[in-house]
């Protein structure tokens, strides 16, 4: 339902990056309030996503920059504030979230975005921003995944590798509820949290070698690519298929057609039509969303900082009211 929305303000508070390095880089500024192009809205952003990808763009190892300073960030929630020539599908008021332009900047570490508005989803009845800001990088990622490359169906046995990890917490979850046995890994003091999510093995990956511990398993999600995607490529039956989240490496075909295996590679791109899908599992209660913590926009640099360091329990947000 829509909801009344605020005049809109010339400009708007953001975290810029001025160039290529640290944390440090990423500043609060004001900026102008962008406008909405034929068949985009403008969003009063709420909540914004943390993603690797973020920080990856920060140090120039991501999404290329051509000019400074730059918003980063992908991931939003908040309120339709305007909307641009021949934009229909949302009405000012309404409350949408996604990840609009991936892998093209999109300014979500801001007051105000603009979106195409394909890329977006209307918001579950209940669903927090906060939450639902963490949601669309990291379940397109597993939808993308697990429904698109590994066509996964009831019944079948899957491996996710970092099961406690943005992309893995929800992973386990979309697993289960398309049916799937689930095995995650992660170090003991996240098995707990993995079970209550619903995870039917959990195996502490610090323990020894994954190989070890599962085997004929029709599905393998892994995060990491290199060492991990051989190790783990191991537990596969014949005809299982790994999906990887860095993309084919050297040597990888090899190995798989060795194993009788095969493999996915997952390139995350915005889906309206997926996360549509996607909201209506968030809205009935088959898939939440981990948040580890919230930081204020003018933060955002303590966000990276946090989320470099790894070993966070599902999504850091920044909250731009």
């Amino acid at each position: 339902m829509a909801q009344p929305t605020s005049p809109i303000p010339a400009t708007m508070r953001a975290a810029v990056l001025t160039g290529l390095g640290g944390p440090e880089l990423l500043r609060p500024a004001d900026l102008p309030v962008p406008v909405p192009g034929a068949g985009e809205v403008l969003i009063r952003v709420h909540a914004a996503g943390v993603n690797a990808i973020d920080w990856a763009t920060r140090i120039g190892q991501g999404v290329g920059i051509g000019v400074f300073p730059a918003v980063l960030g992908w991931d939003l929630s908040g309120t339709v504030a305007a909307l641009g020539p021949g934009a229909t599908r949302f009405a000012v008021g309404d409350q949408v979230f996604g990840m609009p332009r991936f892998p093209r900047l999109a300014g979500a570490y801001a007051q105000y975005a603009v979106a195409p508005e394909g890329e977006l989803a209307q918001l579950p009845a209940g669903l927090e921003h906060n939450a639902a800001a963490g949601a669309p990088m990291v379940t397109l990622t597993a939808w993308e995944s697990l429904v698109d490359h590994a066509q996964l169906t009831s019944g079948q046995r899957v491996l996710v590798s970092g099961a406690a990890g943005g992309v893995g917490h929800v992973a386990v979850q979309l697993a289960k509820a398309l049916g799937a046995e689930v095995i995650g890994t992660a170090s003991a003091a996240n098995h707990e949290f993995l079970r209550e999510l619903g995870a039917d093995q959990v195996v502490d990956y610090g323990s020894g070698r994954v190989a070890d511990a599962v085997k004929d398993v029709d599905v393998v999600l892994d995060p990491r690519g290199g060492a991990d995607f051989a190790e783990l490529a191991q537990v596969l039956r014949p005809g299982g298929i790994i999906v990887t989240l860095k993309g084919q490496q050297a040597g990888y075909q090899e190995l798989l057609a060795a194993r009788g295996v095969r493999g996915g590679y997952t390139y995350v791109s915005p889906n309206g039509a997926a996360l549509g899908e996607i909201a209506t599992l968030l809205g009935d209660g088959s898939l939440r969303i981990a948040v580890e913590r919230v930081f204020p926009l003018a933060q955002a640099a303590e966000a990276h900082r946090t989320g470099e360091r790894g070993h966070v329990r599902g999504r850091l947000i920044l909250d731009t009211e």
